[in-house]
């Protein structure tokens, strides 16, 4: 896939399977029309967002190399982005969330290579390169924030989902697209729309990735800074809408001091928001994190964590305190007085100490799945793993030796011990055995003819996670997304539009100045007469000349387009304005 793109010495850290979701920005696509809509929003953007976003935003856009005028190209930005430790890569629109985060844990950002519609302007539910590249990238020019997204994401890949949240996932990405679509027809927007609310209204007891979302949708996207008084602006969301950036300092946006609570407060991607977070610092940011961090099975492990595995019905890893770790598809846990005794996975599992496969211990070994009992032995306090070699000596644990060991809980497994295996600590983590039956109570949990039996070895679960814990132990390039994004012919009228845009950019440019601009404006009224935002353009071009009566005739067809299409007038005017500030500045 890389191959296809300019790499460089952070893009190469990535794994395999992050790499399945990177797709050529293919910037020859962006029309002169796209490149419009950048610079109207940039231009807007920048002059409203000099007095209410946090300082860094205005300084990163300098560090970034993100120009006002040009839509970056992915090739320039990863050259000035690898200055402060970044990248970036262009994909297809929303991608899986643990996905997202994890190209977050190794510093890249992911852009979503397509644009707003000129019709959206303002807003799109859809992710796209103004939100990303003029929202996200100038952002992580702050140390402090850029050290934030970076452990965001390393926590956040490792939040176990439910089985509920990759169908809303297929659900928002495939609303986003449709509203973003120009073809897309109000009875199926309204129909998506239907799916994704009645999804998020039986979602049941939301899944650590759904808290952890929350967060990122809180500070990342839709963050302030400051005092409730007083907020600054650095949430990409914000920075990169021209509506919702004036809507969001108003006193109709309640502002909340931003704290672990906001794990419980969803969003609606597709409206404005009606309270936000406000941060005192991006310090605080971090503190908040790992709060969160704290109440999750990647730190707490247990039963809570097994089940959250369960749930999940997706590839995970539980560690056990001697550093095993078990990766697969859990399907089964037996408790007693709260706690774990004995684990089942389903289907290939893969064993790993410290993210690295044991030899002899992949899915080819471990096809049907695995099962171990957890915890110590009944009657005896020392648990196996704390056992010198005098001490397994003393308990029949060794070498060629028939064996019934009995776990507390109930748990019996007897065998002719093969072999073990031991950690760097000396510790032993996992015990073979040949015509090996395990039981509980009656239940026979595996017999003699199902082959060699391997037995983890830990009085507990210290941690479980989604994802696997050797990413090499399982094939993860499975991303088949239900929908992508729509590309729809250019009728021959688009076509001829975007001809005359492409004259103007020239011209502002300096490529053509021979380009009749009245002929260009002639041809607009009668072909594109409800087309707002070239209008702009030429004004600002013939304002610039002091060409008062090329001036006056595009402000009389402004004039008319805001009588017939209204809901545009506000744009129109405000595109009016900042050609008329920046004069002044000159």
């Amino acid at each position: 896939m890389l191959t296809s793109i300019e790499s460089n010495p952070i893009l190469n850290r990535l794994p395999k399977h992050l790499l399945q979701f990177i797709k050529p920005q293919n910037y020859a696509n962006y029309s002169a029309i796209d490149q419009a809509v950048w610079r109207y929003v940039m231009r807007k953007n920048v002059d409203f967002l000099k007095k209410v976003a946090h300082k860094s935003y205005i300084e990163g856009l300098k560090l970034t190399g993100i120009s006002i005028d040009s839509i970056p190209n992915m090739y320039g930005m990863n050259r000035i982005l690898k200055k402060i430790g970044w990248a970036a890569v262009a994909v297809d629109g929303f991608i899986p969330p643990n996905a997202f985060m994890e190209f977050q844990a190794y510093n890249v950002l992911v852009i979503a290579s397509d644009i707003r519609q000129l019709e959206h302007i303002e807003y799109t539910p859809a992710p796209d390169i103004i939100h990303e590249g003029a929202g996200h990238a100038p952002i992580i020019a702050n140390p402090e924030y850029a050290e934030y997204l970076r452990r965001f994401g390393e926590i956040g890949c490792k939040a176990i989902s439910s089985a509920k949240d990759y169908e809303l996932y297929e659900a928002v990405r495939h609303l986003s697209i449709i509203k973003e679509a120009p073809n897309s027809n109000e009875t199926g927007i309204a129909s998506a729309e239907k799916k994704v609310e009645d999804l998020q209204n039986n979602m049941g007891e939301p899944s650590e990735m759904a808290l952890i979302r929350n967060l990122h949708w809180w500070t990342v996207e839709y963050g302030l800074i400051g005092t409730l008084e007083n907020p600054k602006i650095y949430g990409a969301g914000l920075l990169s809408s021209i509506g919702e950036s004036a809507w969001c300092m108003t006193d109709a946006v309640k502002k909340l001091p931003y704290t672990i609570e906001a794990i419980y407060k969803d969003f609606d991607i597709t409206k404005p928001q009606p309270q936000l977070f406000v941060t005192p610092n991006f310090a605080h940011l971090s503190l908040v994190l790992e709060t969160f961090a704290n109440t999750m099975a990647l730190r707490k492990g247990g039963l809570s964590g097994v089940t959250k595995l369960i749930q999940s019905k997706a590839l995970g890893t539980i560690e056990l305190s001697t550093g095993l770790q078990i990766s697969g598809v859990f399907s089964h846990v037996i408790e007693d007085s709260g706690n774990p005794i004995y684990i089942q996975s389903t289907g290939e599992t893969a064993l790993s100490y410290r993210e690295k496969e044991l030899v002899g211990h992949g899915i080819n070994t471990h096809k049907k799945g695995f099962g171990s009992p957890i915890g110590k032995l009944k009657g005896i306090n020392l648990a196996i793993e704390d056992m010198s070699p005098r001490d397994l000596s003393a308990y029949n644990i060794f070498e060629e030796n028939t064996v019934t060991l009995e776990f507390e809980g109930g748990i019996t497994v007897s065998g002719d011990i093969i072999t073990g295996k031991r950690n760097l600590q000396g510790k032993i983590i996992l015990i073979s055995f040949n015509n090996c039956t395990v039981k509980h109570g009656d239940t026979v949990l595996f017999k003699p003819e199902w082959g060699i039996y391997d037995m983890a070895v830990g009085k507990n679960i210290v941690s479980a996670f989604s994802g696997p814990a050797d990413l090499n132990s399982f094939n993860l390039i499975t991303h088949m997304p239900s929908s992508k994004t729509i590309h729809v012919e250019k009728s021959n009228k688009q076509i001829k539009l975007e001809a005359l845009y492409q004259q103007v950019r020239d011209y502002r440019e300096g490529k053509n100045k021979t380009i009749s601009r009245t002929k260009v404006l002639e041809a607009l009224i009668e072909s594109h007469p409800t087309d707002w935002l070239l209008p702009v353009e030429l004004y600002e071009l013939a304002f610039a000349g002091n060409e008062a009566k090329l001036c006056e005739a595009i402000l009389n067809h402004l004039e008319t387009i805001k009588q017939n299409k209204p809901e545009v007038g506000r744009l129109i005017d405000d595109g009016l304005g900042i050609v008329k500030k920046e004069a002044i500045r000159q």
